[in-house]
């Protein structure tokens, strides 16, 4: 690689002194004129073409050549400096001799440089047009060890495996590889032709000692060896695999010419055919089968890599596996069906009637549509699970689907095809999951679906299928084809009518479930909840059983609901106790008495209060409705000195605080029945409290107890601690109707009450209250404000 040269230098077609070069003084002996490069790193023993542009650099050339001198060439660190200085500069560098000078006739100029020798610059100097530099050689070392001529034998057989892993092998390379025997001319020659970064030569060109600049050269060389074989190795699997695919192309196209020959069909083919006939047995409507077909068409006609193919593919499979026409075969026995509702469910004569009238119906008539049910009351009274055993009941299917929540309508009606990821809305899945088309299908949460927004309304897209005049012909946004859900017994739940839609409402028909009385619960504990928990907890009934007062302690002392739920995490409760017992060994098995249930449970959680609470005039227990059952309420009214103002506490709504009103006016209305002077009210604020204060209140049936309170109030005679009241009042002294009469009186009875007042106008809804209540509880009709008086005031001042 070394090139002959002498002192003379070639300098082309042109001058290589520039028009205008003004005197400068001579360069000292030890410094030399340098020249700053971009990304190039010339090493001793090379020879290299360099470009040079900036003007300081042209002159520098030309005062090398002018003065017969060697040039210096440095890196600078940055390549994106115009005017680097000295400090944008390697320190160490190559003195080139400039072999020849070109200036083109674009002006640029170049120059082929051989380089001779290292040197470290000691300071620049100022003074001249172009860089100048103090500079001090950097002696090579010509020794040679046996560790430096293995890393050179080493370098050459790198060199060798490089030079044959190129597309065509460089034998000069290799040549002059094997023609030099100095390991530091070596490594340099081999690292200036080394494809790597300018910034790494010169990290070698720094390196001074042989041995350790050999070891940076034979670490480089080995990682540019390593991406050569693995880029070969990348390219030979990308060429095996399109080859493969290549082949398999042709490989398919000359069975699919050998299987026409031969009359015989591909997987594709028999998978199509497979569809026709599932078409074929899927007894569609005549619309249907005809969209199935079309659609079966454009499938033969497109290649199954297409991305459309698999879309069709699953609007086809879903067509075919809807029962368009499989219904539930079974003989309706009327006998059989009231004896699985009274297996499953104890109570609730009224829904299991309903339920064996609707049987009855379709025996007669079994092409009649399915009416669409509503059960409507607080949580844990058997709803979802009611469902269920008219399901069983009827012989059909259970399918199961929550509204909570909903408030995007293709949940229920579905997604267009257009969408990517479209199905089906929640209607269509679950006829499809129950695979028959007349299942039971129950949809829970009804009064908690979301309110419409840009998503559409969702209780609007359920108006079609709960309607029985629209829903022979529903149709989903996916399907696009109508289906018919008149065959479908819809159930819905909620736990208040209030929230669910007017129109949607107005499609149901709605079957009120109230809450148990004690009696009730106590049997369904019996019946279901012990059995439940005991094999929920890996008992068995000879390891634990209750005593009959313990079971109707914890339904009095430890639940006070209108459902369930809670009385059965209570008995789960003792029974896990019983269960530890039993797994230490401490027990064999376990009988649960009504005094063990405060060491298991511990003290009573609820207790009678009515009889402190109405111990002093001026209190009034009365009774209210809440969306999980009826509750009793307590309403408090004290008078202070002040100036006839009305005070309202206890965050009454707007209806309670005009119940509240009306009551006062109408007291103050009565003062002379009442034996109260009228001259009090003008120094007195009255003060009317309804305790749990955080808990919102509203309503108008607290009329009647609110005026009770007041008049016991001002007459000083306490009201009956047996007694709770309801009612709304008028101010001519009327006790009007109210609504949820069954709740209320359930909750009078869960809460220790005796006696109940209730509006003459309620008298017709008593016959939905259970017997058991009727036995326990003495109801009062009172359509006047006067009768209330007299039948919860104690005995003292006559009225």
């Amino acid at each position: 690689m070394n090139a002959n040269h002498g002192s003379r230098v070639d300098r082309g077609s042109h001058e290589a002194e520039g028009p205008g070069a003004r005197p400068h003084p001579p360069l000292p002996k030890d410094a030399a004129a340098i020249i700053a490069v971009r990304n190039l790193a010339l090493f001793p023993g090379m020879v290299t073409a360099v470009s040079i542009g900036r003007e300081q650099s042209v002159t520098a050339a030309q005062e090398a050549i002018k003065t017969e001198r060697p040039l210096g060439i440095l890196l600078q660190r940055d390549p994106a400096e115009d005017e680097p200085g000295p400090r944008e500069l390697y320190g160490v560098g190559t003195m080139a001799h400039v072999l020849r000078y070109i200036t083109t006739p674009d002006g640029s100029h170049h120059l082929i440089c051989h380089g001779e020798h290292r040197f470290r610059v000691i300071e620049f100097l100022d003074g001249w047009p172009f860089l100048v530099a103090r500079i001090v050689q950097v002696p090579e070392d010509e020794t040679l060890s046996s560790a430096l001529e293995a890393r050179l034998v080493t370098l050459r057989q790198q060199v060798q495996e490089y030079a044959e892993a190129l597309p065509m092998p460089p034998m000069e390379l290799i040549n002059a590889i094997h023609q030099l025997t100095a390991p530091g001319p070596a490594a340099d020659l081999v690292t200036g032709l080394m494809d790597i970064k300018a910034q790494e030569k010169q990290e070698i060109l720094e390196t001074f000692d042989v041995r350790e600049r050999l070891d940076k050269v034979l670490a480089r060389m080995a990682h540019v060896l390593e991406v050569i074989h693995m880029s070969r190795k990348i390219t030979e699997q990308t060429r095996e695999a399109m080859d493969a695919r290549q082949r398999e192309f042709l490989l398919r196209e000359q069975l699919k010419q050998i299987q026409k020959e031969l009359g015989d069909t591909d997987e594709t083919a028999a998978e199509l055919e497979e569809v026709a006939k599932a078409i074929a047995n899927a007894k569609m409507p005549e619309e249907v089968e005809k969209q199935a077909r079309k659609e079966l068409k454009r499938l033969q006609r497109m290649p199954d890599s297409a991305g459309e193919y698999s879309m069709i593919r699953t609007y086809l499979d879903w067509l075919t596996e809807l029962p368009w026409s499989k219904e539930s075969e079974t003989a309706i026995d009327i006998a059989e069906a009231r004896r699985i509702l009274d297996e499953d469910h104890y109570g609730l004569e009224k829904i299991k009637k309903r339920m064996l009238e609707y049987l009855a119906i379709r025996k007669l008539n079994p092409g009649g549509k399915s009416p669409i049910l509503c059960f409507v009351g607080p949580p844990g009274v058997g709803k979802t699970s009611l469902g269920q055993s008219i399901a069983h009941a009827t012989g059909r299917k259970f399918v199961h689907a929550s509204l909570g929540g909903v408030h995007d309508e293709a949940e229920i009606r579905g997604h267009r095809r257009t969408y990517i990821g479209a199905l089906p809305g929640s209607i269509i899945q679950g006829i499809h999951n129950a695979g028959t088309r007349n299942p039971v299908f129950m949809l829970d949460e009804m009064d908690k679906l979301g309110a419409g927004g840009f998503h559409g309304d969702p209780a609007s897209a359920l108006l079609e299928a709960l309607d029985p005049e629209q829903n022979g012909t529903f149709r989903d946004n996916y399907l696009g084809l109508p289906f018919d859900l008149s065959h479908v017994m819809f159930i819905g739940t909620a736990n208040v009518l209030d929230t669910i839609p007017g129109p949607l409402r107005d499609r149901m028909e709605v079957i009120q479930l109230p809450g148990y009385t004690e009696e009730e619960k106590l049997e369904i504990a019996r019946r279901y909840l012990v059995a439940r928990q005991l094999a929920t907890n890996g008992l068995t009934a000879p390891q634990c059983a209750f005593e009959e007062g313990a079971l109707a302690a914890i339904v009095r002392d430890y639940t006070r609901e209108a459902g369930v739920r809670n009385l059965e995490r209570e008995i789960g409760s003792v029974l896990r106790h019983v269960a530890m017992g039993v797994a230490e060994g401490k027990v064999e098995s376990v009988r649960v008495k009504p005094e063990d249930l405060g060491e298991i449970l511990g003290p009573p959680r609820f207790e009678s209060e009515t009889a402190m609470r109405t111990s002093v005039p001026g209190v009034a227990t009365g009774l209210a409705w809440t969306p999980v059952g009826g509750d009793i309420l307590f309403i408090e009214a004290a008078r202070v000195p002040g100036s006839g103002k009305l005070l309202l506490t206890g965050q009454l709504g707007d209806v309670m605080k005009e119940s509240a009103q009306a009551a006062l006016s109408l007291l103050k209305g009565r003062l002379g029945e009442l034996g109260v002077s009228g001259e009090d009210f003008e120094q007195l604020d009255v003060h009317i409290h309804v305790p749990a204060g955080a808990t919102p209140k509203d309503g108008p049936s607290a009329g009647i107890a609110m005026f009770v309170a007041l008049a016991s109030l001002f007459t000083g005679r306490s009201v009956r601690s047996d007694t709770a009241m309801t009612g709304e009042i008028s101010l001519r002294g009327l006790v009007l109707p109210v609504g949820g009469i069954k709740e209320k009186v359930l909750a009078a009875l869960r809460s220790g009450i005796s006696r109940v007042l209730l509006p003459e106008r309620n008298r017709k809804e008593y016959e939905d209250v259970p017997p058991a209540a009727r036995e326990r509880l003495q109801i009062l009709w009172i359509d006047q404000v006067h009768e209330a008086l007299e039948a919860v005031l104690e005995e003292g001042r006559d009225i």
